[in-house]
């Protein structure tokens, strides 16, 4: 008898699952480690680690609306509301009618999130460094490159 649990079949199907051989499983494991190690180091900023990949695409482009950030990060948009609130709660954001639209709302940063800024990148930056730390220059651009394929592999075609 064959069954699946978890994405992976068991034993009982003839076939072992190799965590080690899982890309799937190597990346979760990748971003876990990774967003632990973010967490440790811009938490002490006063940042959660929810809020960080907004306040990137809002150092980028401040003003964007909660669906722009929605399509850019791939969430839900409960999720997005919820992390809004947070950030806004935190000092970070601001949530402003739009001048063309009242229907819509720009989020805007706080003078706080820009001040955070400079910090929040350097402490990301060191946790990429320490990621690649054992790889060669090159092959951390092939790793790089590598995971830019396989993510676009995997993301729904453009409309």
């Amino acid at each position: 008898m064959c069954y699946c649990i978890a994405s992976y079949m068991m034993q009982d199907c003839g076939m072992d699952f190799d965590r080690d051989a899982s890309t799937g499983y190597l990346v979760n494991l990748l971003a876990r480690l990774l967003a632990k190690q973010l967490e440790a180091r811009i938490k002490p900023h006063g940042l959660a680690l929810g809020a960080f990949p907004a306040l990137l695409h809002l150092w980028e482009n401040d003003g964007l609306t909660q669906k722009d950030l929605v399509d850019r990060l791939g969430i839900e948009q409960p999720t997005m509301a919820a992390t809004l609130a947070r950030m806004e709660r935190d000092g970070l954001v601001t949530r402003q009618k739009d001048e063309a639209d009242a229907r819509v709302q720009r989020v805007r940063l706080t003078p706080r999130a820009r001040a955070l800024k400079q910090v929040a990148i350097a402490e990301a930056a060191e946790v990429n460094a320490l990621a690649l730390s054992g790889l060669e220059p090159g092959e951390q651009r092939q790793f790089l490159e590598n995971l830019r394929q396989v993510i676009t592999a995997l993301q729904p075609p453009k409309a």
